[in-house]
């Protein structure tokens, strides 16, 4: 039920990306600037991902874009995985095995990502931080346990305090060794461990649209489990129309809005797709490291920026902070714009938002 979901949601956001139409995008539209899309089959990142185009583009254009997301979606899936290893990679379920033993020689792609995500740390004031691995393993056996998505778990069962305050114990940045010279990465406390949720899509989105921009693309949509990428504006000149998904399930509308943007990216981060509940109180899966708890404030909040791989690890950020502190660190930043979702689904958004 959950890919299903995932698909729909995705279908509806890349659909929006075209729904502001001129008249030759009507009924009456020239067959060029008809829009094709292509799914791909394969579930990295463990969602669905979708790329679409204008019809002024070749098919061969197109199916060389699926092959080239294939190629960089598997890479990085591997690469990031925390449950499993693979063939021929040391990726982060090798590092998190290795805590507290021994050195682990990575690729240099793995050297790089890892001191970008101690960057983001930084920029984040520690909301972004790679290394809560051990407390949000706790949260994940919970959610395994009840069954995301309106799953049940008797409150005898949900995590204590005393049990989550001693695995925020073992998450400290300083506990990740990076040695750029020996090309190593390590884990100093046996009870740390890495997880990269907060980052890897968005960061591999990053080098994707890098990839296809470089073979000359123009007026093409990255739709990758939800985080979305657009590359160049429409064949008219036109800003693409997105739409923000609607946190609110008990409403008939599918989009809380629409928005314009041009060469961007939008992630969303939410409490309405992975969660369950202990008694009548929701538990999500985007974790306050400050309470160790589900974050309060929003049900969703929307980054949009150049960089993909920053606006992921922002919409977790933002996700933990009030309105007040995201709003003053996206300032400080620069060049990013956000659409925060409050519990009572009221927007507030940056002045750089625009509406559709």
């Amino acid at each position: 039920m959950k890919k299903i979901l995932s698909l729909v949601i995705s279908l509806v956001l890349i659909f929006s990306l075209f729904a502001c139409k001129d008249p030759k995008d009507g009924p009456g539209a020239k067959e060029e600037y008809k829009t094709r899309s292509r799914t791909i089959s394969d579930y990295y990142f463990n969602t669905f991902s979708s790329i679409s185009t204008y019809k002024d583009q070749s098919d061969d254009n197109i199916e060389s874009y699926v092959k080239i997301a294939k190629e960089v979606l598997k890479y990085y899936h591997e690469l990031f995985d925390i449950y499993y290893e693979y063939t021929g990679v040391n990726n982060i379920m090798t590092i998190n095995k290795n805590a507290g033993i021994s050195p682990v020689e990575v690729d240099e792609e793995m050297i790089v990502f890892l001191e970008y995500c101690k960057q983001l740390y930084t920029i984040t004031n520690g909301k972004t931080n790679i290394m809560l691995g051990s407390v949000l393993r706790i949260w994940h056996e919970s959610r395994e346990k009840a069954g995301d998505n309106y799953g049940l778990l008797p409150p005898e069962s949900l995590p204590t305090e005393a049990e989550l305050t001693e695995a925020a114990s073992h998450t400290s940045i300083d506990l990740l060794v990076i040695d750029r010279e020996a090309r190593t990465v390590y884990i100093c406390d046996p009870e740390a461990s890495i997880d990269v949720g907060a980052v890897a899509k968005g960061y591999a989105v990053d080098v994707l649209y890098e990839r296809i921009k470089a073979t000359g693309a123009d007026s093409v949509a990255l739709n990758i489990g939800g985080n979305l990428r657009t590359i160049g504006l429409k064949p008219t000149g036109e800003k693409w129309v997105s739409g923000i998904t609607n946190p609110d399930r008990s409403s008939d509308e599918s989009l809380i809005c629409r928005v314009k943007i041009g060469d961007t990216s939008i992630v969303t981060s939410g409490d309405y797709e992975r969660f369950f509940y202990s008694g009548d109180t929701k538990y999500h899966h985007i974790i306050d490291p400050d309470t160790l708890m589900p974050a309060n404030y929003f049900t969703s909040v929307s980054i949009f920026a150049k960089d993909s791989a920053l606006a992921d690890a922002l919409s977790t950020a933002l996700f933990c902070m009030s309105y007040e502190e995201g709003l003053a660190l996206v300032n400080k930043i620069g060049g990013i714009d956000v659409i925060w979702v409050d519990k009572e689904y009221k927007m507030k958004t940056t002045p750089g938002i625009e509406l559709a």
